[in-house]
């Protein structure tokens, strides 16, 4: 049983056009990147914006629904059992639509809010631009699922290796 106050403060929560995505929808435009669809039905998920014809689908995120893996966001101290359930199915969801978007030979840009935060919207932006630009191009399109302003694999082996190097002075 939730009280009157939470069931409000959460049917207030909006699932379409959200701050985050009204941003990436004005900086595509300003891109020149026109013609996409909004939570296309046809699409496995419905990414929030569509590209049919490229066949990318980008996924807006919010941190706190889909457990931003570079926030560090707490549990909510009340309910702990429903929302570690809820969180989880929420992943388990997206994983299972990125999935089916790229057996079906699409490309996933995920974009997570907290990138998208004034230090961090200009350079991930130019990746998301920069993804559009290749799904579009002539090369042979390589379906995946792109995760923008994660880490590169190169990136954490180099942090690995310092960590390490600075632990074995010690």
């Amino acid at each position: 049983m939730t009280s009157e106050a939470t069931r409000h403060v959460m049917q207030a929560n909006k699932s379409k056009d959200t701050k985050p995505e009204l941003l990436v929808r004005a900086r595509l435009r300003e891109a020149g990147y026109t013609g996409y669809r909004l939570h296309w039905k046809k699409a496995p998920g419905k990414p929030d914006i569509c590209f049919p014809g490229r066949r990318v689908a980008i996924f807006v995120n919010g941190c706190f629904w889909h457990r931003c893996p570079h926030c560090a966001l707490p549990l909510p101290k009340t309910n702990v059992e429903f929302w570690k359930a809820k969180f989880e199915r929420n992943r388990e969801r997206d994983s299972r639509d990125n999935a089916l978007l790229v057996q079906d030979g699409w490309t996933v840009i995920v974009v997570w809010e907290c990138m998208l935060k004034k230090e961090r919207l200009e350079p991930t932006m130019q990746e998301v631009l920069r993804e559009l630009d290749r799904a579009s191009g002539d090369a042979p399109r390589v379906p995946r699922v792109v995760e923008i302003g994660s880490a590169r694999p190169w990136m954490l082996r180099r942090e690995r290796q310092k960590l390490r190097s600075r632990y074995a002075l010690r």
